[in-house]
């Protein structure tokens, strides 16, 4: 049986990230980047999966959190992406990044924005390129099939479908 090939897709980066660890980590696993200046800063848009990235570093954190235009930045990337998740890159768990995510989940419940708290680059790659392959076709449709079809043997081998076609 043949290996399949490394999955490859096309990547729109924000021009800020261009210097940054995740690009190159992105570059050398040779998707195809376009860097753009119209996209939000800190920003990564994948178009054939139709999800949107936001990383935010520990640096991008102001004090005090409350008037912060994060926040302001993130409800922007929400209202222009559909399907978006925020990268909160936080090597540790301390007060401030505990904080943080408590802010932006109760600042943003309700809307479409998931937060993913990340470790280090190789995490935010890793979790970019997971989300964006099981949401791109033809991966999609294939996740999609063998759930139905899950669905269809744990249906048909229920106890409760042996009791019906018994009773019937």
């Amino acid at each position: 049986m043949a290996a399949t090939p490394p999955w490859k897709t096309t990547i729109i980066v924000s021009t800020s990230l261009q210097n940054h660890d995740t690009y190159r980590m992105l570059n050398s696993q040779q998707h195809r980047i376009r860097c753009s200046d119209r996209v939000g800063s800190g920003a990564f848009i994948f178009p054939l999966s139709g999800t949107a990235f936001l990383l935010v570093e520990p640096q991008d954190l102001p004090e005090p959190l409350e008037e912060s235009v994060l926040i302001e930045t993130i409800q922007k990337f929400v209202r222009v992406h559909r399907n978006c998740f925020v990268l909160l890159h936080a090597p540790f768990n301390g007060k401030k990044e505990l904080e943080t995510l408590a802010l932006i989940q109760h600042r943003l419940f309700g809307s479409n924005l998931r937060i993913l708290p990340v470790r280090n680059h190789a995490d935010v790659v890793k979790a970019m390129l997971t989300i964006a392959k099981a949401t791109s076709k033809p991966h999609v449709d294939s996740i999609r099939d063998r759930m139905s079809r899950a669905r269809a043997h744990i249906i048909e081998s229920s106890p409760v479908w042996e009791m019906l076609r018994d009773i019937l």
